[in-house]
């Protein structure tokens, strides 16, 4: 049974591989990456986002009973806070650290700011202190004053790498704020929340359809031609989970019947047009009009298939439920096979060769939360 095998592999092997070998206990900080025999990889810098990344997934391990593992994910993410923050006397978060614990690289990154805000809202969750909240509500405040833009939405960077708007750090953005209104009841986050959630209906979803596109010019118009511009079905599948979470926190918002309309629009797309039905693989690109950009399958869209399947079964769909045992054999079968013991494989080309040769820690984040979808069932 798909539960006993996910229970046993996060329980036994892959929560105890990255609190273990993947923790430096003498930083007090996540290693990003592991070699495929459980080696850290020692890096040049570790970025926020991975550090925000684990402290949320090792504070929902201990409140869903897995591991007590919050005390050491409060650790790091105190150690965060004092090394990230304002560490350059300026507003907001640093994007990556340097081995010696000074800044590496000063930019502010929206996509990090977006995880950091999502650790303190499990943060809270698994402490009950309100200091945690304080800083997020904190962290809210300046992702205003460093990266909003005029026409609406946010800025990727400061200072920017280029004028492209992209919809993926909105979508972390509007997560982290469900999470935290989840956590604190406070309409303050709900607010963002709808805003992040307009954005979507209005800019990054194609009318009409379940394409959600992930460039845009700096006036919100899709970057490139009708036809060539980019869709990754691991996010249509990513946005779909958002806004039934959305949908279950704010069910009474003006626009519910547009975001549950978009919700299933953006999975079927994604199952229709990005999902192999002989391999179970979810692809990393198509365009617009689903013709395929990229064959290579990472990850992570795998485990957000799953959660959708998860979804979906729990509404009463006996087919997806039907395929949730196939597509967990998948997972096991061919991303993170037995003999890594815990660990997985990030990337695989057409013919299922990994296009990787590490275990990059950012990917627990994507696994847990398809994982716990299932055994939610």
């Amino acid at each position: 049974m798909p539960h006993d095998t996910w229970r046993k592999w996060l329980s036994e092997q892959a929560l105890p591989l990255w609190s273990g070998i993947g923790f430096d206990s003498a930083r007090r900080l996540f290693h990003e990456r592991l070699t495929f025999d459980h080696q850290p990889i020692q890096m040049p810098a570790l970025r926020l986002m991975v550090q925000a990344r684990q402290v949320s997934t090792y504070c929902r391990a201990q409140l869903d009973g897995f591991s007590s593992t919050a005390d050491q994910a409060l650790s790091c993410l105190h150690e965060v806070q004092k090394r990230y923050w304002h560490a350059d006397d300026a507003a907001g978060w640093i994007f990556s650290l340097a081995p010696d614990g000074r800044p590496a690289d000063r930019r502010r990154d929206l996509y990090a700011h977006a995880f950091i805000l999502f650790a303190h809202g499990w943060a809270y969750r698994v402490s009950n202190d309100p200091a945690y909240l304080q800083v997020a509500r904190e962290t809210a405040q300046e992702i205003d004053q460093i990266f909003q833009t005029d026409g609406g939405g946010y800025l990727d960077s400061v200072p920017p790498a280029d004028s492209i708007h992209r919809q993926n750090p909105h979508m972390h953005l509007l997560e982290a704020y469900l999470v935290l209104f989840d956590v604190s009841g406070d309409p303050f986050y709900l607010d963002y929340a709808r805003r992040m959630v307009a954005l979507a209906l209005e800019h990054f979803i194609l009318p009409g359809t379940g394409m959600l596109l992930e460039f845009f010019d700096r006036s919100w118009k899709p970057l490139q031609a009708a036809g060539h511009n980019r869709v990754e079905p691991g996010h249509l599948y990513e946005w779909s989970w958002l806004l039934s979470e959305y949908a279950r926190l704010a069910p009474d918002a003006p626009n519910m019947d547009a975001v549950r309309q978009a919700q299933a629009r953006l999975a079927e797309a994604a199952s229709t047009h990005g999902l192999d039905h002989k391999t179970l693989v979810v692809c990393d690109a198509m365009t617009e009009h689903g013709r395929r950009l990229e064959d290579s399958t990472r990850i992570w869209p795998q485990t957000e298939f799953m959660r959708i399947l998860a979804l979906q079964a729990r509404a009463g769909d006996t087919q997806a439920r039907d395929r949730i045992a196939p597509q967990s054999q998948h997972f096991f079968d061919r991303y993170a096979p037995a003999r890594l013991a815990g660990g997985w494989i990030d990337r695989l080309d057409v013919h299922g060769v990994p296009l990787s040769d590490h275990m990059p820690a950012s990917s627990l984040y994507h696994i847990y939360g398809g994982a716990t979808a299932v055994l939610s069932l």
